[in-house]
């Protein structure tokens, strides 16, 4: 099987759970869960749905025990909304890379702090706009 096919089966998947938690998941354990990215293997059998939760270490245990509970059903929206010969077994995955962004920029801006009226992301225009305004060599 293609790597093509299975990277356009995972991005399906990825849209399929990703509107049944959002839309139409009524489990109250499951808040702020983000789906960020879906993994098929080769032989369609297994999917790997990456996702982020926001919250404290509780808030994140109680949304995986309710993505968990909710696994079956999730898959049977699958198997409703694509035309697959097999539905995926999924597996639920915490993935930390929105947190620790989120905790590197708090870091950086302890060390950093911007200044009244300074304006970084203007400062970064600046920047750019004066490179390529740079003077070519005049020679003829």
């Amino acid at each position: 099987m293609s790597s093509r096919r299975t990277a356009k089966v995972a991005q399906a998947i990825r849209q399929v759970v990703s509107s049944a938690i959002l839309f139409e998941l009524r489990d109250p354990r499951v808040k702020n869960v983000t789906v960020l990215q879906a993994e098929v293997a080769g032989d369609l059998r297994t999917a790997k749905i990456f996702v982020s939760i926001l919250g404290d270490e509780k808030t994140e245990q109680l949304s995986m025990k309710g993505l968990e509970a909710a696994r079956g059903w999730i898959q049977s929206r699958i198997a409703d909304e694509l035309d697959l010969r097999l539905t995926p077994v999924l597996t639920f995955v915490v993935d930390y890379g929105i947190k620790k962004s989120i905790e590197v920029s708090k870091l950086l801006r302890e060390l950093h702090p911007p200044v009244e009226g300074e304006d970084p992301i203007e400062e970064l225009t600046e920047m750019e706009t004066e490179e390529d305004e740079e003077p070519a060599d005049e020679e003829e």
